[in-house]
């Protein structure tokens, strides 16, 4: 359910069609909730079935046409009652934790394969995630400069503070998991010297 808040949080900026919508998720919340674009229609219809948002159709070209969508108020409400809501929080799935779990089955050389990908995997989410940081300071990032440009000034510190606040959160995490990493290659060395 979290895609569908999600996709409101983005088309309560402004209206936009479902290949803009996808371009705008994939460079903002799609660092925080991964969905394919096979999930995004499929959603978008539901969101329109469900009242949530409606679709205006719009002529493009001599021939073609696009749907621009809209929040309605139902859908604005839901996005308040949800923000309001306590968080449902899922059980993690994490196979690189739990591969490390049995890490003793597998060859010092596998051992150390497995550790020094997940710090490439890690400082690659840790470059893109800084990379958003700088952004952010520069007020370049394309989705933040769309939500102030309709937020009131008295307003606009605490959206950038919040977008800040979240990114630090997953610099933090990626962090966490080189660490973790480069530990898990030390405590090869020292069981298999």
């Amino acid at each position: 359910m979290s895609l569908r808040y999600a996709l409101l949080a983005i088309l309560r900026v402004g209206p936009l069609s479902g290949y803009d919508l996808q371009k705008q998720f994939h460079q903002s919340v799609g660092h925080v909730w991964h969905a394919p674009d096979s999930q995004i229609y499929p959603e978008l219809r539901k969101m329109e079935s469900d009242g949530l948002i409606e679709a205006e159709e719009q002529t493009r070209g001599v021939r073609g046409t696009r749907r621009l969508y809209h929040v309605t108020d139902a859908g604005e409400q839901a996005f308040l009652d949800w923000m309001a809501a306590p968080l449902d929080y899922q059980r993690v799935r994490d196979p690189a934790h739990l591969r490390a779990a049995y890490l003793e089955a597998a060859t010092p050389d596998s051992a150390r394969r497995f550790l020094e990908a997940h710090i490439v995997e890690w400082e690659g989410e840790l470059a893109q995630w800084e990379g958003e940081l700088a952004h952010i300071e520069a007020l370049s990032n394309p989705m933040l400069t769309r939500r102030l440009s309709v937020t009131p000034e008295a307003e606009r510190e605490r959206t950038i503070a919040y977008k800040r606040f979240a990114y630090e959160g997953l610099v933090e995490r990626a962090r966490g998991e080189i660490e973790w990493a480069r530990r898990g290659l030390s405590l090869v060395d020292r069981l298999y010297p």
